[in-house]
């Protein structure tokens, strides 16, 4: 009766993790939030068909619905998932969608038709004892990619550093991973009781992850009023703000002190332009817009050296937006980069655009009205 407490309870908790991860998945609607939800799901199901399997010992209708939930969606979807949420590559994300288009699609069809061998109990049933070759290693490759993707997620958020929102990324991976690893132990060992026991810990995992990644930043992105009670010490930092080691070089490369008053002119052959062109997804555009808004007013309140910053909007292609900005110097433009807020806008990139184009230029020559900067970047 343990073994059957458990398992209820494990099945339970997937459905309520199902209804949180899909709440999360509406609010902030992305590749990552709808991998999470499909893993939770395909893992909720086996759970609830392992009920009725130590209830009434295992049959082939319960034995295939646990394990196509916890031994290949249950992790491949939380390995995806955390892929998706952590790399900014487009290249790379298309490539991680046709892996798991093909490890998904092929195996659930085996799964679910081949042919099922031995005698099944009360206890979980571990999927090597009762499948034949071909389904464990379609499961084994596809429990392979989802360790190949967790391991790239470690190393892209890694090299991003791991200040800010670096922390809560590396916060998420490490519950994606410790729930695929339980799913995948599950999955292969079976464990009697511990196995419901084991994914229960796997499904709480993934809900934490989630919780967590949908868990709002302190940040000018969102429109909704996140500056809640969580966030009160933020603002006494906010007045002292650690000093970043770029601004250092920028001090010392300077010896003036005014930034917005006596800096003296950069001679033109040092100014540096960037033109960034997006081409957003269908039905992103409002998404997009509100993002480059408020990253162009985080940078007109706190980078003088990037002497216009500006995102357009394309008459004639609704679906492409046009951001173009001009640095002081090079120096300029690196500390530009390694702003929080310019990182941030970076990454919540990824849900809203298809394809960039960036096209950097050498200042030559130029005009301009002495009002041009002071009317699109007010101080």
């Amino acid at each position: 009766m343990v073994t059957v407490g458990l398992t209820f309870i494990s099945a339970l908790v997937g459905w309520s993790a199902t209804a949180a991860l899909t709440a999360y998945a509406q609010r902030r609607p992305g590749v990552a939030a709808i991998a999470w939800l499909v893993a939770a799901l395909g893992m909720a199901v086996g759970l609830s068909a392992a009920v009725f399997g130590v209830l009434f010992d295992f049959g082939e209708p319960t034995f295939r619905l646990l394990h196509i939930g916890v031994s290949l969606l249950g992790p491949l979807f939380m390995a995806w998932g955390a892929f998706e949420y952590a790399v900014r590559s487009p290249n790379g994300r298309f490539t991680s969608r046709l892996f798991v288009t093909a490890l998904t699609i092929v195996p659930l069809v085996v799964l679910s038709v081949d042919r099922i061998s031995g005698r099944f109990a009360d206890a979980f049933p571990p999927m090597g004892e009762h499948y034949d070759l071909i389904p464990r290693v379609l499961v084994n490759g596809a429990q392979g990619l989802a360790a190949v993707l967790l391991v790239l997620a470690i190393v892209a958020v890694a090299r991003r550093g791991t200040r800010g929102p670096g922390t809560t990324d590396l916060a998420v991976l490490g519950l994606l991973v410790l729930a695929t690893i339980l799913s995948v132990v599950v999955g292969r060992a079976g464990l009697g009781a511990f196995g419901p026991l084991l994914m229960l810990g796997a499904i709480s995992s993934l809900w934490g992850a989630g919780a967590l990644a949908a868990r709002p930043r302190r940040d000018p992105y969102d429109e909704d009023d996140y500056y809640d009670d969580d966030y009160d010490d933020y603002d006494e930092l906010d007045e002292d703000p650690q000093e970043e080691p770029v601004r250092r070089k920028r001090r010392n490369a300077d010896t003036y002190d005014d930034l917005y008053g006596d800096a003296p002119a950069a001679p033109p052959s040092k100014l540096r332009g960037v033109i960034t062109i997006y081409t957003l997804a269908d039905g992103q555009g409002g998404g997009f817009d509100q993002l480059s808004n408020a990253v162009v007013a985080e940078v007109s309140k706190r980078e003088p050296d990037t002497l216009l910053f500006a995102a357009h909007t394309v008459p004639s292609a609704p679906l492409q937006r046009i951001v173009y900005a001009i640095y002081r110097d090079e120096l300029a433009q690196e500390e530009h980069e390694q702003q929080p807020h310019v990182m941030e806008f970076t990454r919540r990139l990824a849900g809203h655009v298809v394809a960039t184009n960036v096209i950097e230029l050498s200042l030559s020559g130029a005009s301009a009205n002495d009002g041009l900067a002071a009317m699109l970047m007010p101080r």
